[in-house]
Formats: structure tokens, C-alpha cells, sequence
């Protein structure tokens, strides 16, 4: 049976522009733009008045912690509250229980998906030391990527051999994505703050994973992809120093990209004092400076993609004393809020917030038929209320995990709706529960 839905009055924000316009959908995708559309048969009506129209975010870096360690969230429960952010899209990372090493447990975690997510899906499978065969059996129409911690991580997940690293960046088939920081500058950074002889506080955790450390690793990874002509996306950029490697200019002519997180664009050092382990991620929130010369590097398109890397914890874990205390933060319902927020700064424009959150990444991975608001595309469609405000609280909150670093905090604009493939799946206040409305992300492939 068709489905069709008209928004009309909006104001769209797509490709470089801000204008009026409405949209018709037609079941999935898109069957129209046009300044003026007449409403026909019984097609549902709703009036954008007074709203930005966006296509939907796609996410590039989550951490939804299925399988395996379900109780800080789930692939269900982090999607859930991903489209009530307006993130339609997500890329899921590999550092699980066990860690997505093969194509199996890849697939298996797409049958999860299939099953459970209300967002579109795709996931990377998880380098390791050994796993080259499996790498090389990637398929770059039907997965995002391959992930190397270049450092910085737990378990078989950790890839620092040299001869390893050669043979990931000149056989894989697919993009390269790079967590980097480097263990042994770590390593010397943490001995030198354990010999002043106190307890070891939040406070040092940008000490000791200093500029150093990403810029040690994120200049390695270059070098490699630059040697093998590899197709390479370094991850959360965090330093000021870091930026050098990157080249200004457009997403779609380049080979090595650099992204920039919505939690290190919002927080610095100073925060710390006050909201301590709730901030604690890798690589570490830095100085106000490094912050801005990210904000600097949006503008010159050195930073080619805002992400989140959402990674939820529980409160319990949180409260644990800083060396014990797990890295990451909850960001996916409230990332467009902070970006939102950001323009209303003037630290960045309105098309630039769309450009680097849903345009680029579609761009750089090949998503077919999303990150845009084009006939014939998917409708993956964020509505915004430009002149409600949201505050986070307690019960507004769809984490898993239940609390957020903004509780409390009073956002400039508010999600008032968010359609996947054409559906509602968020009216502003409530999810609705659409079986089956998700997609497996479908790929280009590289150039």
C-alpha cells in the first residue's frame, strides 16, 4: 500500500543552501521537492512552519555495546535514542564481547541490527595482529570499513606491530578508520605524573594523553596510507597539532580524511572540575586553544566529518576513582543540539552543521541514496523547532545508561520529528515502534 507524506513550509537545509521548500514521500524515499506542493488524495500533511528541515545525521563512530556488554546498551536501546537526536544513521565499532574480529560475528551483529535497530545500520570489523585474511574478505559495497587502534586499546583489538600495520593499509579493501594515540608516549606520560607521588586525578587525563601521543600515532597512520595509497579516515581529532597532516578542500577529493567529535568541539580542560570522570573519554578533551583550532579546521575543511562516539557507561562505573573509571560518554540523542547551539554561537553556519554531519560522511563512505534531501533518495529527515528549546532531563533521556554530561542543560532548538525510510519513528516527544523500518547501509565503494 502507498504511503505518503507531505511537509510543507519547511525550511531546508541541503547542500550549501537554506530555502523554502516542501517535500513529498512516497513510502521510502523521496518523490518531490518543489516550492509549492498541492496536498492530494489522503496523503498526511504536516505543516513545517517555523522549522528547519535536515537530512538525517549519519553517524560514523557509536559504540552500542552489543554483544556483550548489554548492560551499559544495546543496539535497540542506543538507536532508539540516536533518532530521537536525529541521527538516522549509524557506524558501529567492533570493541564488544568478543570483539568483532571475523565475518561471522560481523554478520551476526547485523542480524542483531536487522532485528532490533530503528536506525539505518552498518558496522567495522575490528583489526587485530592476525586477522588479515579476515580483512581482505571485506566486502566495500556491504561494509563501512575496517577499524585499527593504533594504540590506546584492550584485549586483541590493539594493533601496533609495524610488519601488522603494513599489511592492513596496503591489502584492505575497504576504508581504513584509525583510533590513534600512541601506547608508548602514554606509557612515558603516565610514569612521569606517577613519580610526583599523589593520586592520579581527572585532571591528568589530557597530561597523559597529551598532543604528543595522537600526533605520534595520527602521523604514522598517514605516512602508511600515503605510502600504500590507502583509503584512510583518522577518528576524533582532539589537537591543535594534529591538523597539519591534514589537507584543506573538499571531502570528495581526497584520500585521507579527518574527523572531528561533538564532545571536543563543546568541552575543554576547564571542564573537567566540574563534571570529572562524566567526560572521561579517549582520546582526551584538551585545552580551550585545541578546541578552537578544530572549530579553525571545520571553516578550512582539514576536519571533513562531525561524529559522536558515543560510548555509554553506567553512572555506577563513572563514579569509580579516575584510573578505574571507563572513556567514553553518551552523545547521540543530543549531538545535533550541541551543533545547533554551535551556530547559534556563530561558531559555525547552519549548512556547514549539515555539510559535516550528513553530506561528507555520505560522501567519504559511498552511502548510497542518503545524506541529502534529493528526489529519489531515502528519507532519512530530521525536523527542528528553531524556537523551542530543549532541556535535557531524566525522564526526556533514552540511553540505556540514563544520565547525559548536559543534564540539566538548556539546548537553543528542539527534535521535533525524525523519519527513517520515509517513517516516523520520533514525534518530538515519544518513539514509535515501526518493525522493520531500518536498512543495512549499502555502499559505493572506494574510488
Amino acid at each position: 500500500m502507498t504511503r505518503k507524506i507531505l511537509i510543507k513550509n519547511a525550511q531546508l537545509v541541503n547542500e550549501g543552501r537554506v530555502f523554502s521548500s516542501d517535500v513529498r514521500i512516497c513510502n521510502e524515499r523521496i518523490e518531490k521537492m518543489s516550492r509549492s506542493i498541492t496536498p492530494s488524495g489522503s496523503e498526511e500533511v504536516v505543516d513545517a512552519s517555523g522549522f528547519y528541515l535536515l537530512p538525517g545525521m549519519i553517524d560514523d563512530q557509536v559504540h552500542f555495546r552489543e554483544p556483550g556488554l548489554t548492560h551499559k546498551g544495546t543496539i535497540a536501546s542506543e538507536s532508539r535514542a540516536a533518532v530521537a537526536g536525529g541521527i538516522t544513521s549509524f557506524m558501529e565499532m567492533p570493541n564488544v564481547n568478543p570483539s568483532t574480529t571475523t565475518i561471522e560475528a560481523l554478520e551476526n551483529k547485523y542480524e542483531i541490527a536487522r532485528q532490533s535497530s530503528i536506525a539505518n545500520y552498518s558496522f567495522y570489523l575490528g583489526a587485530t595482529e592476525n586477522n588479515i585474511e579476515q580483512i581482505k574478505r571485506l566486502d566495500p559495497s556491504k561494509h563501512c570499513g575496517v577499524k585499527v587502534f593504533m594504540g590506546a586499546s584492550t584485549g586483541n583489538l590493539l594493533v601496533e606491530d609495524p610488519t601488522a600495520l603494513e599489511d592492513i593499509f596496503r591489502k584492505a579493501p575497504t576504508l581504513i578508520v584509525t583510533h590513534c594515540e600512541s601506547g608508548p608516549v602514554i606509557a612515558k606520560n603516565l610514569a612521569r605524573v606517577e613519580a610526583l607521588n599523589r593520586p592520579i586525578v581527572i585532571n591528568d587525563h589530557p597530561v597523559i594523553r597529551d598532543a604528543e601521543a595522537c600526533f605520534a600515532s595520527s602521523s604514522l597512520a598517514v605516512n602508511l596510507a600515503k605510502r600504500h595509497g590507502s583509503h584512510l579516515h583518522v577518528l576524533h581529532i582532539t589537537t591543535a597539532k594534529e591538523l597539519s597532516l591534514f589537507d584543506p578542500g573538499p571531502v570528495a577529493n581526497k584520500s585521507i580524511s579527518a574527523e572531528a567529535c561533538v564532545h571536543h568541539l563543546w568541552f575543554s580542560d576547564q571542564d573537567y572540575t566540574e563534571l570529572g570522570n562524566l567526560i572521561k573519554c579517549n582520546p582526551a578533551i584538551k585545552a580551550a586553544s585545541d578546541r578552537a583550532a578544530l572549530i579553525q579546521a571545520l571553516h578550512e575543511g582539514r576536519i571533513d566529518i562531525i561524529a559522536t562516539d558515543h560510548a555509554p557507561h553506567t553512572w555506577e562505573e563513572k563514579q569509580r576513582d579516575y584510573p578505574k573509571a571507563p572513556a567514553g560518554l553518551p552523545l547521540v540523542q543530543h549531538a545535533l543540539l550541541t551543533l545547533f547551539d554551535q551556530v547559534a554561537n556563530k561558531r559555525i553556519s547552519l549548512t556547514q552543521l549539515v555539510e559535516k554531519t550528513a553530506h561528507n560522511p555520505a560522501i567519504r563512505y559511498g552511502v548510497i541514496d542518503r545524506g541529502y534531501i534529493r528526489e529519489g533518495y531515502f528519507a532519512d529527515l530530521v525536523l527542528v523547532d528553531r524556537s523551542t528549546p530543549f532541556t535535557v532531563t531524566p525522564e526526556n533521556t533514552f540511553y540505556h545508561c540514563g544520565w547525559s554530561p548536559f543534564m540539566g542543560y538548556r539546548f537553543s532548538v528542539s527534535i521535533v520529528s525524525t523519519w527513517v525510510n520515509g517513517q516516523l519513528v520520533f514525534d518530538g516527544q515519544k518513539l514509535i515502534e515501526c518493525p522493520g523500518v531500518s536498512k543495512r547501509l549499502e555502499f559505493k565503494g572506494l574510488r
